[in-house]
Parts: C-alpha cells; sequence; structure tokens
C-alpha cells in the first residue's frame, strides 16, 4: 500500500515562470499536493527572482540563472529541515516567483487640494500631478511586508500604498518649501528630486527602489485661478498709457485718408494721451488695496513727453514723404507739438 501511495504522488521536476501581461510582481507557484524531485530544475530568467519559503520562513533566495536543487543550492532549507547530506528524498516547499522589472509611467496625484500658508496669496489649496517608476530589490522584504502568501501580487494593488506616502511627502515639502506659488512652476525639478530623496528610505523598507520621480504639474483650484488671471491682467495694465499713445500714432494715416483730413489728428493726438495717463492712474489706484476711489472727475491731460513728441513728428514726417500730408500741414503740427513742451 505504501509502494501505492509513493507511485501515485506527482513530483516537479522543472520551476520556471513566464511572466504573462504586466503588472504582476509576485506569482506563487501552484504546488497543491506537488512535491519537488530530487535534483530538480529551477530557471530564473533575466528580471526575475524566486523565493523558497519554508513553513512561513523564508529561506533560499535565487537570483537569474539555472539551478539545480539539492543540498548545495538549497542551504537555507537543508538547514531548516536538518537534512543529512545525502538529501535524496521529495520534499515541499512554497516557491514564489519575484518580477524586478522597472515599473514606469506610475502615476499620482492629489486626491483633494494640500493647504499651504503662500506669501503671496496667505492661505491657498494646491493640487499637484506626476510620474513616478521603481522596481523590486529585495524579495524578501517584499514577501514578508507587502505580498505575504498571495497567489498574485501585482502592481496595481501596491499603487494605493505608494500614493499614500508620496502625498504625505509632497504635503510637508510644500509647507516646509516656503516657495510662493507663482515661482512653483520653475522649483518643480527640485521639489521633485527632494521628494525621491524623502521617500528612498519608505521604498526601501518594502524592499523597493525608486528609480525615477517627476512633479509635472501644480496647480491651484478653479476658484482662486481666476483671481490669480485676473491679478495678472491688471498688472499687465501698468503699460496701458503707452499702449494707447502707440494707437493714436499708428491710426494717423488711416485718418488723414478719412474726411476731414487732418484737422482732427491734433485733438485727437492730446486726448489719447490724456486719455491713457487716466486710466493708467485710475487702473493702479484701483489695485490699491483700501484705497477710497475717488468721485468722478475730468481726468487732466498730463504734458507731453519729449519722446512722445519726436516720436510723433518722426511719423508725421513719414507722411510727408508719402504724399499724405503737405509741408505745411507738417510744419503746423510741429509747431503745435513742440508748443506742447514749454
Amino acid at each position: 500500500m505504501a509502494l501505492m501511495d509513493f507511485i501515485k504522488k506527482q513530483f516537479i521536476d522543472v520551476i520556471h515562470w513566464t511572466e504573462e501581461g504586466d503588472g504582476v510582481m509576485a506569482y506563487r507557484y501552484p504546488m497543491q499536493d506537488f512535491e519537488i524531485q530530487t535534483g530538480a530544475q529551477l530557471t530564473v530568467r533575466d528580471s526575475q527572482m524566486a523565493v523558497f519559503v519554508n513553513e512561513g520562513q523564508v529561506a533560499d533566495v535565487f537570483g537569474p540563472g539555472l539551478y539545480t536543487l539539492n543540498t548545495q543550492t538549497l542551504p537555507v532549507l537543508t538547514y531548516l529541515k536538518n537534512w543529512d547530506k545525502l538529501f535524496e528524498s521529495p520534499f515541499k516547499s512554497d516557491v514564489y516567483f519575484f518580477s524586478t522589472r522597472l515599473q514606469l509611467d506610475r502615476k499620482w496625484g492629489t486626491p483633494n487640494p494640500i493647504t499651504i500658508r503662500d506669501k503671496d496669496f496667505g492661505m491657498v489649496r494646491l493640487r499637484a500631478f506626476g510620474l513616478y517608476s521603481f522596481k523590486l530589490v529585495d524579495p524578501g522584504k517584499f514577501y514578508k511586508e507587502i505580498s505575504g502568501t498571495r497567489e498574485v501580487y501585482s502592481v496595481d494593488d501596491l499603487d494605493g500604498q505608494l500614493r499614500g506616502l508620496v502625498i504625505a511627502g509632497m504635503s510637508d515639502l510644500f509647507g516646509e518649501s516656503g516657495v510662493p506659488f507663482i515661482d512653483m512652476a520653475a522649483n518643480q525639478v527640485e521639489f521633485a528630486a527632494k521628494l525621491k530623496t524623502a521617500l528612498e528610505p519608505v521604498f526601501d523598507r518594502y524592499g523597493l527602489v525608486l528609480d525615477a520621480f517627476a512633479v509635472q504639474n501644480i496647480t491651484l483650484p478653479e476658484e482662486l485661478q481666476k483671481i490669480l488671471d485676473t491679478r495678472i491682467g491688471m498688472n499687465m495694465l501698468g503699460d496701458l498709457e503707452r499702449y494707447t499713445q502707440y494707437q493714436v500714432a499708428t491710426s494717423i494715416p488711416l485718418a488723414a485718408q478719412n474726411e476731414g483730413g487732418m484737422a482732427g489728428i491734433g485733438a485727437g493726438l492730446g486726448a489719447g494721451m490724456g486719455i491713457g495717463q487716466a486710466m493708467a492712474q485710475s487702473m493702479t489706484q484701483a489695485m490699491q488695496p483700501g484705497t477710497a476711489q475717488p468721485v468722478a472727475t475730468a481726468a487732466p491731460v498730463a504734458g507731453v513727453s519729449a519722446d512722445d513728441v519726436v516720436a510723433t513728428l518722426e511719423k508725421l514726417h513719414g507722411l510727408v514723404g508719402k504724399g499724405i500730408l503737405s509741408q505745411a500741414e507738417f510744419d503746423a503740427k510741429k509747431a503745435e507739438l513742440l508748443g506742447k513742451l514749454s
């Protein structure tokens, strides 16, 4: 009867794992009631490692290569089972394969805004997004801390934990950096390098190494972004006076071709300069917090600068060369403009 039971037993003489699909980090070789035959062949391919686990305890670890299983190749397992040097009988042990390939294009992002104190805006809420890559380097640690006895453990199973670690580190980094939001885009590479350094010990605890880490985007919530866009637009109005003067000067050739010729150019030029100055001053006052707004009155026309007069005269002289203005008209406008400087 004992002989028949022995014959019915199934033995494993080749152990290997061919990865099917992406994302599997740990795979338990299907043993069931099988036993590993003495002298069986173990194949561990590049980008893999194999671990023998005896009664829940990690024993021997194998890197890429072809192995004949015996007391020489299984020293820890031999010691745990107290085998003698002959080691001729079959044995049972759990065998796990681990993928050591780089796990690329792993995305991270803040599910909720991170609240920090900003130098320019006070308390603000930020969102951040990016990519990272990692790989498994210590299957013993990974088995004990993460995958355990599961038949299959994937990258997706690990993503939630890793993203949580990244976001926690990001919150601390932003809060302690003191970098204003306006300057954060220019410091994304530095942020990524500091966060990678801070996360490396955490990844190491799980038998992983953080290969690369990138911060791709840092944004404000939509309502705060609108406020920032408004502020940027107000800052751009600082050159409104000069822009208005330019528009008036470039419109002279068109005015000369319309009915009435050059009759209204002088008034238009002075009014344009005055309106530009008044609007710029009004915008500047509006941007100052706590400043009382004056009652609307007619804005006085400020004096015209010498540079403005010279620029206008050059344009008018060009119109003389094109035959749009006569020399007499030019001389009259020249005298009028020069009179504004006195």
